[in-house]
């Protein structure tokens, strides 16, 4: 899905380029660094419209944009629970991944996702009904976390660079959420059409 998500922006961007090549083509004054200078204060919008993008959005964006339901929610099981118990409970909710917590319930031990199931219960022909989730799961020390204020695009680089779709969100009370990759494609994707609209907007003249 990395990969996907790759060719995704990078289309995105060919596509942005493309529209402002024909604004370009079609009144390059639209354009010209000298114009936008002299009405900077009322025209900013217009001035910076290829400024537009995720370098500004949080993960707290995103989990707000998730609605109240989910905006610091998430699902978790204990290090004593059946790796059956936790995957039944991953299909039921329509999730990768669980927080692990210890068995006081109050602090994290780690996590478990398909991956770990797939490649530590199935291939090794182990018993989910009989083997723990904390047996298999990515221990506390290895976790890769994010904070709320971190930006998405520093989580799309952790994601990519160490092959994972599931982030932790933690600050200084403990958890928050879970950012997942495909929050971060549906965030891409709402990011773009907006984007969009203010470059049909910059053609018809909406600025």
């Amino acid at each position: 899905m990395q990969g996907g998500l790759r060719v995704f922006l990078s289309q995105g961007n060919v596509f942005k380029n493309a529209v402002l090549q024909r604004i370009r083509m079609a009144n390059p004054s639209l354009l010209q660094p000298a114009a936008f200078s002299r009405c900077e204060s009322t025209a900013a919008p217009a001035a910076r419209i290829e400024e537009h993008g995720f370098e500004s959005t949080t993960i707290a964006d995103i989990l707000k944009g998730k609605g109240k339901g989910a905006d610091g929610s998430w699902l978790w099981c204990t290090t004593n629970d059946t790796v059956y118990n936790a995957v039944q409970s991953m299909t039921q909710h329509n999730v990768g991944a669980l927080v692990v917590v210890k068995s006081d319930e109050k602090s994290i031990a780690g996590i478990i996702t398909e991956r770990d199931y797939l490649r530590k219960i199935i291939v090794q022909g182990r018993s989910s009904k009989s083997t723990k989730v904390g047996d298999i799961m990515t221990e506390e020390n290895k976790l890769i976390t994010v904070k709320p204020d971190t930006k998405v695009l520093r989580a799309m680089q952790l994601m990519t660079d160490n092959r994972i779709r599931h982030i932790p969100v933690i600050d200084e009370k403990g958890m928050v959420g879970m950012l997942s990759i495909g929050d971060v494609v549906r965030a891409v994707v709402s990011e773009h059409r907006q984007e969009l609209d203010r470059l049909n907007a910059f053609i018809q003249g909406g600025y």
